[in-house]
């Protein structure tokens, strides 16, 4: 997918009011999804990615940290600046659209290292 497709699917769904607002939502939500997986599978999802967006996926972090749902909203939240209720909504319009963007074998990959709890952000793909 390209850039321009994937920032307007993400501005649409989250009702953004700029591809610049939308681009800043996806990069933070990927700099988290980077945090909680290993580093070869953030580059694996990177590859799969248009230029910038795969620059949050690529920074160094070392071993993955292991935290659930609410950890992981808050700290979109946190690199967002907004509310955990806000970062919800942000973090499914970013990853309904990478569960598009992206082969389905690297979603399910994804959603079985990412809490359980977290499936529906992804537009209601589970792993089959």
């Amino acid at each position: 997918m390209r850039l321009d497709e994937f920032l307007t699917r993400v501005r649409d769904r989250g009702e953004f009011h700029s591809d610049d607002e939308a681009e800043q939502v996806t990069r933070a939500v990927l700099w988290v999804v980077a945090s909680r997986v290993t580093p070869d599978e953030a580059a694996r999802l990177a590859s799969d990615l248009p230029a910038p967006l795969d620059d949050a996926l690529r920074l160094e972090r070392g071993r993955p940290e292991s935290f659930g749902r609410q950890e992981f909203l808050r700290r979109v939240a946190q690199q967002t600046g907004a509310r955990p209720r806000t970062a919800e909504w942000d973090a499914g319009a970013v990853l309904s659209t990478l569960a598009e963007a992206v082969p389905r074998e690297r979603v399910d990959r994804l959603l079985a290292l990412l809490p359980a709890d977290c499936a529906d952000l992804f537009g209601g793909r589970a792993p089959h």
